[in-house]
């Protein structure tokens, strides 16, 4: 079965503060390039792709330096405060620019730039005939501990049943869409796509992915990554 066309939604108006640098973190350079331009590199080169929105703060004065942003594939829409509006702005955008609400948007961060095509392809065929959709995570491995007020173990977790979301996640464009407007209205903290659609009574997939989909977050975490690209 062939893999289905879809869209790819990156939102990248955060500031990424806790990497402590002077610009925000998917415009910080390894191997010569940008995360962020990495990061559309995992997309770019796939043949089932329809389009790329990428989701940017109204100043943002990096962007338009990189070569990406004159790619015609790109377009680019108005990040918002959150996560949350930066993604419900970018379907509004496919939306208004003729996408299908039955359309498969794969939602990926900005700082997330290892992600193995592999995965990529992996995702996109066991959530094409998906009713909902469904996100790349992978399983806890190591031993999870349930914290009081003062930072002591209240108790062990079961991590059996415990994985980390990573992204892409994928749903289509108009169940997601729903999904956030409703939260927003409904005033309920969305920290990813998945939440969403969790909130709104749905039960999305988990895709065992690769452990080193790794998203940048500290300073450690780009170092990391430089290395093991270096070895390759």
């Amino acid at each position: 079965m062939p893999l289905p066309e879809f869209w790819t939604l990156i939102p990248a108006a955060g500031i990424g503060a806790r990497m402590r640098a002077d610009r925000p973190k998917q415009y910080l350079k390894i191997a010569g390039r940008t995360l962020l331009e990495h990061t559309l590199d995992c997309f770019l080169g796939h043949p089932q792709l329809k389009g790329v929105v990428v989701c940017l703060a109204d100043e943002d004065p990096y962007w338009p330096m990189l070569p990406c942003a004159a790619d015609p594939r790109i377009q680019r829409a108005m990040g918002g405060c959150e996560r949350a509006d930066s993604v419900f702005n970018g379907l509004q955008h496919l939306l208004e620019q003729g996408a299908s609400v039955d359309d498969w948007v794969l939602v990926h961060d900005a700082a997330r730039p290892n992600l193995a095509r592999s995965d990529l392809d992996q995702l996109l065929a066991e959530l094409a005939e998906d009713p909902i959709g469904g996100l790349l995570a992978v399983p806890a491995r190591d031993t999870l501990k349930r914290a009081d007020a003062q930072e002591r173990v209240k108790a062990t977790v079961d991590r059996s049943v415990i994985w980390q979301a990573y992204t892409p996640q994928m749903f289509r464009l108009g169940l997601l869409q729903r999904s956030l407007a409703d939260a927003r209205v409904a005033g309920v903290a969305i920290t990813d796509e998945s939440s969403a659609l969790e909130w709104a009574g749905y039960a999305p997939r988990l895709i065992e992915g690769r452990a080193d989909n790794l998203k940048i977050t500290r300073p450690e975490d780009l170092a990391w990554l430089a290395q093991c690209w270096a070895g390759r």
